[in-house]
């Protein structure tokens, strides 16, 4: 009996010597995870539950020249309420009162049934309830003011999530050089235009953070009403862009582009002096036949620019001196064999001077003087060529410009015919933008400055960083040869292939380009493809402005050639531009007269932004201004115009309301 009851003392010692040694093994690892771990185990159990999310900032604004908005972000705010965290007094004392505010809020659903879905969601304990989406800030700020949300987020269950929108005031025009920053779900980002450039340094600002708690079924609320680092907005963008030539180009262009049921076109609008880019326009069509900004073609479509490069071909011969303006050239009676491959002309020209070869755009006439001028020594070429940087990228700021080509001498596309197939814009790629600039340069006295997008970055009013004019070259020629193409781009419009664009009363100068596409394509011959261009400036004599339209792919039925398709787009942005910024000749006066010249300029104003329909009193009007007041107006008139000089009298009384194609007889002196 005694050995029993040592056996049973004993084992009973034995357990609870290991339920002692058990204890103080939980009190050690307790003690463990307290003092030696508990760091780690909390971050853990704070990582399951607690994270922080990112609080995009608001980017910064893209304006316009004068001051337009072009790109904002918008902030918009998703309200959700947390249908558990209130008290059953609190919830039924708001709860109808709350969907009645809902019901007057969004107008198609009842009070009743709002009411039924908040009690739904309070029994089903759903703590992330929506109630509204992607709402503006002063819907956000009505409804955060509701009955029960009041109370904020601990006593009445609000949770607010913001986030922005990029939004374009001006819609679909120049949407696509003002550009956009965007994220597929992949992660990879697209960003072209303006934004796109410079939303890294400038727009994008810093973010912030906020604190969200996990509330079951893969949810999470805000934890705190206030985020833990607010987000700093971004610089704000001012552009080069002004917003009325803007809409004159994109108009123009659109009509042009939806008569010849073309392809795709851009046009560009440049100030002479400074490179920067008043107007940049480019269109495409959808499959649904309309026509949006796609891609921006100016930019970064190289293509073959046909006869718009004539220019430099002549200018490369007259610098080098391999030829005279005044030379005879045999351009035969429009055809002409080329190292045993033909090169044809529209109209046969004979014998002309180098000069008249450009101006009525000869491809036979060009051929001769490059081939016979260079072909001993084709690199001489090639290299004046590469002395302007047409073989390079200009270096814009925008993403994506297109790479130029330009052989040469060894290269696996060079042969005999490589030379004359050049003189006349073939064999070769550049951008629109790239032989705008090119333009720019004959136009601003040989002085060649790189096109520019951007004037200054702004924090509200303080100039973060400003953007001057950068010249790339300071003189591309000589003043010689300078002089003979500004004469004879002129006399292109004047007496050449582009005289259906000349105006007696406003000057323009140009050149003409069509050329043939996808001419490699076996159904060439039955569904011919051109492209057509015209780059220029105006007025000719003292340029404000170049410009340049290119327009892919028109409907052969209506019409193919750069005069006809681009030249009419370039003639209408120059009227329309000009009738806001006349080109005014800057001469010595005396004070009286000085003071009448501004007088006059003042009247013209007025009259331009006053009279839409009604006959204005253009008596001391200078006669070019007058003409071009009356031409875009909103009634259709016919002007004609006698002599030269200020309108003395005007056929049509002043005040009197102008009736479509109604004439109007100016006389000047």
């Amino acid at each position: 009996m005694a050995v029993s009851e040592k056996n049973i003392l004993n084992r009973l010692y034995f357990v609870a010597g290991c339920m002692f040694v058990f204890g103080l093994a939980v009190v050690f690892k307790l003690v463990s995870i307290q003092f030696f771990q508990g760091d780690k185990y909390r971050s853990l159990a704070t990582k399951e539950v607690v994270k922080d999310v990112v609080i995009p900032a608001n980017r910064g604004n893209v304006y316009s020249v004068n001051g337009n908005l072009l790109a904002t972000s918008v902030p918009k705010y998703t309200i959700r309420i947390d249908a558990v965290t209130s008290r059953n007094s609190t919830f039924e004392e708001n709860v109808k009162p709350l969907s009645d505010s809902l019901s007057r809020f969004f107008k198609n659903r009842s009070s009743n049934y709002f009411e039924k879905q908040l009690r739904k969601a309070r029994a089903n304990k759903n703590r992330y309830y929506l109630l509204a989406k992607n709402i503006g800030y002063s819907d956000y700020v009505r409804m955060r003011n509701f009955p029960l949300l009041e109370k904020g987020a601990y006593k009445g269950g609000l949770i607010v999530e913001q986030t922005t929108m990029r939004e374009h005031p001006m819609g679909d025009i120049a949407h696509r050089t003002i550009g956009y920053e965007r994220f597929d779900e992949e992660g990879n980002v697209t960003r072209p235009g303006i934004d796109g450039a410079f939303g890294i340094k400038y727009l994008r600002g810093v973010d912030g953070k906020r604190k969200k708690q996990l509330i079951g079924n893969k949810q999470w609320k805000p934890l705190h009403d206030a985020n833990e680092i607010e987000p700093q907005d971004g610089y704000d963008v001012y552009t080069t862009i002004d917003v009325n030539i803007q809409d004159i180009a994109h108009h123009a262009l659109l009509e042009q582009l939806e008569y010849y049921e073309a392809d795709h076109g851009c046009v560009v609008v440049m100030e002479t002096k400074t490179g920067e880019i008043r107007a940049i326009s480019n269109l495409g069509r959808n499959k649904n036949g309309k026509y949006i900004e796609r891609l921006n073609y100016a930019v970064g479509e190289s293509h073959e620019p046909g006869s718009t490069f004539k220019v430099m071909a002549l200018m490369a011969a007259l610098e080098d001196k391999v030829v005279d303006t005044s030379a005879v050239i045999d351009t035969k009676a429009g055809y002409k064999q080329f190292y045993g491959r033909a090169i044809y002309d529209t109209h046969g020209h004979g014998k002309i001077s180098a000069a008249r070869v450009l101006e009525v755009s000869s491809n036979i006439g060009l051929a001769s003087i490059i081939d016979e001028g260079y072909a001993s020594n084709p690199k001489k070429f090639i290299n004046r060529l590469k002395s302007w940087g047409l073989n390079k990228p200009i270096g814009l700021s925008l993403i994506g410009e297109g790479t130029p080509v330009i052989p040469e001498p060894g290269d696996k596309i060079w042969s005999k015919n490589a030379l004359p197939s050049m003189a006349y814009g073939y064999n070769l790629k550049l951008t629109p933008l790239q032989t705008l600039t090119f333009y720019n340069a004959i136009a601003n006295n040989g002085v060649m400055v790189k096109p520019r997008f951007i004037q200054s970055v702004r924090e509200l009013d303080r100039v973060v960083e400003s953007f001057d004019e950068e010249v790339v070259n300071e003189k591309i020629c000589s003043e010689k040869t300078l002089k003979s193409m500004q004469t004879i781009l002129k006399n292109v419009v004047v007496r050449g292939t582009g005289r259906s664009l000349y105006l007696d009363y406003f000057s323009m100068a140009g050149k003409t380009g069509t050329a043939q596409t996808e001419y490699w394509m076996k159904d060439w011959k039955k569904n011919r493809r051109y492209i057509s261009s015209f780059a220029g400036y105006f007025p000719a004599e003292n340029p404000k402005y170049s410009c340049i339209v290119v327009i892919h792919k028109p409907s052969v039925k209506k019409g193919y050639y750069g005069a006809d398709v681009t030249g009419p787009v370039f003639k209408k942005v120059a009227q329309k531009i000009y009738i806001d910024t006349p080109n005014v000749d800057e001469v010595e006066t005396l004070n009286v007269q000085k003071a009448s010249v501004e007088k006059e300029y003042e009247k013209f104003y007025n009259t331009a932004q006053k009279h839409k329909t009604i006959m204005p009193d253009l008596v001391g009007v200078p006669a070019m201004d007058a003409v071009v007041l009356l031409e875009n107006m909103q009634v259709d008139v016919k002007v004609k115009l006698n002599g030269n000089g200020v309108v003395k009298a005007q056929s049509v009384n002043k005040n009197t309301k102008l009736k479509n194609n109604q004439t109007v007889v100016l006389t000047a002196s």
